[in-house]
């Protein structure tokens, strides 16, 4: 098998050990219980499409292990077309499903950082980190796999390193090492699209140092892997989304995110890609975070193209002419396509790294990320402004009071507009799905907080280089130095 159908996907899902809770509740098929099956046929959207011509080339490429046609969301990227196919990609995505896919990017950005720090890894220690990941790659693209990625640990209390926590699980952690793999136990949180994935790569949470060995782990492993319970906690989908009819404006999509609950899981030898070699920690999140940062203004452009067409049906529902709004979707087309350059100059401008890997430049990564948390917001103001109040207060009949046999003419008479009542519903709560619902992605902290990427846009600024450059073009001959910190 190289490039699975839509039916292979989905069985593949059924077949896994029940391990995804929600409500205290089993959820015995993930592909059919109303708080999973919408994200699970969001992530299936890619199987679909990957025999459409015009399609292809969006999800299709070819690995560089085998010469072999792969999903794209496996491959190594390499090359900055790649990264610029990988920033297209997620804003299709967007376009098609309406919301986050989360369960197969972060699982590609988590491989292609690791693939770079396992080679790191290999040329100090002389371990065989690199072989293990790429034999493993090789059999995910030839079974075709979804990978959910999962970064964030609960930290506990934020002041003090993992090792000096109160309760040492507070970070996933060894327990164990043995010659055949290593036992583990802690916790990751707020992991996107896990119910959609067959496996779950893990990153480290933190730049560590040596008393936090313990803590600077990666390995890759089944999603239902024994002793890995995970509990389904994205909430905005337990009311109005689960509604059958047009509250579900979005038929192809729906995002989750999970706690995964680590009681001394089990990882054999050849899925493990790091095991305490803390030195190497913070590279594997700064190669995870130039990739996702850059790539990750695709997913809020594709949003974001979602919310003008959704404003603008709305808005004509209403009577009015798009024309009204000009000046206001001219800047949310603005924002769309800043964070989409962004992230194509942040790839422009990489480096190859030794693995063969490609490297976003690091700066533009993290400008882009801190664009990511402030326009897309912009972006939802405005799509709620134009839309008006039926979009942005939630004041919307459900679907089974829109036909009530009682009242249900009364509800559909008095919200038709210039178009159907039916019609405006539907325009109305795709807006409120982008900018308020389950449709929106982590704009403000997926892929880290805005704050942090500012630490590594001022590291990166070479402010005292600027400094020289106009003291320089000043015709300025002494020294001006940072004055001292007064005490």
């Amino acid at each position: 098998m190289a490039l699975r159908s839509y039916e292979e996907y989905i069985e593949s899902l059924k077949k896994l050990r029940p391990n995804v809770y929600k409500f205290n509740e089993l959820i015995e098929d993930v592909t059919a219980h109303p708080a999973t099956r919408r994200t699970i046929e969001g992530h299936a959207t890619s199987f679909k499409l990957k025999d459409d011509p015009e399609e292809r080339e969006t999800f299709v490429t070819v690995s560089h292990l085998t010469g072999e046609p792969i999903s794209r969301y496996l491959s190594i990227i390499q090359s900055p077309e790649d990264m610029f196919a990988n920033s297209r990609l997620k804003r299709r995505m967007f376009q098609l499903t309406g919301t986050c896919t989360g369960g197969r990017c972060v699982g590609w950005t988590a491989t292609n950082a690791m693939f770079a720090a396992t080679y790191d890894m290999d040329q100090e220690y002389k371990t065989d980190y690199h072989q293990r990941l790429t034999t493993w790659l090789n059999a995910a693209q030839a079974r075709d796999i979804t990978i959910a990625g999962a970064l964030t640990d609960p930290k506990g209390d934020r002041t003090r390193s993992p090792s000096m926590q109160d309760d040492p699980d507070m970070s996933l952690r060894i327990v164990e090492k043995r010659d055949d793999g290593i036992i583990v136990r802690g916790a990751k949180v707020m992991i996107c699209g896990v119910a959609a994935a067959n496996e779950i790569f893990i990153l480290p949470g933190s730049g560590y140092k040596e008393q936090d060995q313990d803590y600077a782990v990666s390995f890759v492993i089944p999603r239902d892997i024994e002793g890995l319970t995970i509990v389904e906690t994205r909430r905005p989908s337990d009311t109005r989304e689960q509604e059958e009819g047009f509250d579900i404006p979005v038929r192809e999509g729906g995002i989750t995110q999970a706690f995964l609950l680590f009681e001394d899981v089990f990882v054999p030898r050849e899925r493990v890609f790091m095991a305490g070699e803390y030195k190497f920690c913070l590279a594997a999140i700064r190669y995870f975070t130039s990739t996702y940062r850059a790539a990750i203004g695709g997913c809020v452009a594709g949003q974001g193209d979602v919310k003008i067409g959704a404003a603008i049906l709305t808005a004509r529902a209403n009577g009015l002419s798009s024309r009204v709004f000009r000046d206001k979707l001219v800047q949310m087309n603005i924002n769309n396509e800043t964070t989409f350059g962004m992230g194509i100059a942040a790839a422009a401008l990489g480096k190859r790294h030794p693995s063969g890997a490609w490297i976003s430049d690091m700066m533009l990564s993290n400008v882009n990320k801190v664009h990511v948390a402030t326009l897309p917001y912009e972006t939802s103001r405005l799509a709620q402004d134009i839309a008006g109040g039926i979009a942005e207060t939630g004041c919307m009949p459900s679907y089974k009071d829109f036909n009530s046999e009682k009242y249900g003419h009364l509800i559909q008479k008095y919200l038709k507009a210039a178009h159907s009542a039916e019609a405006r519903a539907r325009a109305a709560r795709l807006v409120e799905w982008a900018t308020i619902g389950a449709g929106v992605p982590g704009c403000m902290h997926g892929g880290g907080s805005p704050d942090g990427a500012r630490l590594v846009i001022n590291a990166l600024g070479k402010l005292e280089d600027k400094v020289e450059m106009a003291r320089k073009l000043a015709g300025i001959r002494e020294d001006i130095p940072e004055p001292e910190k007064k005490k």
